[in-house]
């Protein structure tokens, strides 16, 4: 089922319940199309909530794996609310590997949910993040549509540009990086 921002919400208002009736306490961080429905950024649905990382003692760690309690709480939430039972989705999680935008942690935006604090990424961060997918499934994807709609600066399009190269350092990605770029310039 797709999530629009309202359903995104009651999920997050109903696991962040379920959570403190049962005394745990849990930071995530994400990152996507959920993240930007949440700030209002874009307006369309998703099918999950991409998660990047968790907080924990104050230090970002891999989301992968989700710590069991967090899983079957979100299960159930999924279950309630008829969404996917993989609604919150740890496959961004691996771009902690190479490391995230510079300054990332200083521009995340906190939302509290009882026992659940949601981190999300910038806008900056998203359109990093969205250049990097974009040159992965292309201009013709959600991704593309997303980025257009954040409307980049060429300026934020270099730095996001410095950063996906990080990220994936083959001479073919830098080729479609370049390609990717082209379209988006000739879409603005």
């Amino acid at each position: 089922m797709d999530i629009d921002l309202n359903s995104l919400e009651e999920a997050l208002t109903v696991l962040g319940q379920l959570l403190a009736d049962r005394g745990q306490y849990y930071e995530i961080v994400a990152i996507g199309g959920g993240s930007l429905l949440l700030l209002k950024l874009i307006e369309r649905t998703t099918r999950d909530l991409d998660l990047v990382a968790l907080i924990k003692d104050g230090q970002i760690i891999s989301a992968d794996p989700l710590p069991q309690p967090l899983i079957h709480t979100a299960e159930e939430v999924g279950r309630a609310l008829q969404l996917s039972k993989d609604w919150l989705n740890i496959g961004p999680a691996s771009l902690l590997q190479m490391g995230l935008p510079s300054g990332f942690a200083s521009r995340m935006h906190t939302r509290h949910f009882k026992g659940l604090t949601l981190h999300l990424a910038d806008r900056f961060d998203q359109i990093c993040f969205k250049l990097y997918a974009t040159v992965d499934q292309g201009p013709q994807s959600k991704h593309f549509a997303d980025l257009i709609a954040l409307n980049p600066s060429t300026d934020e399009l270099e730095h996001a540009r410095s950063w996906c190269i990080t990220q994936d350092v083959s001479e073919n990605f830098e080729i479609e990086l370049s390609k990717a770029l082209v379209s988006i310039n000739a879409t603005s």
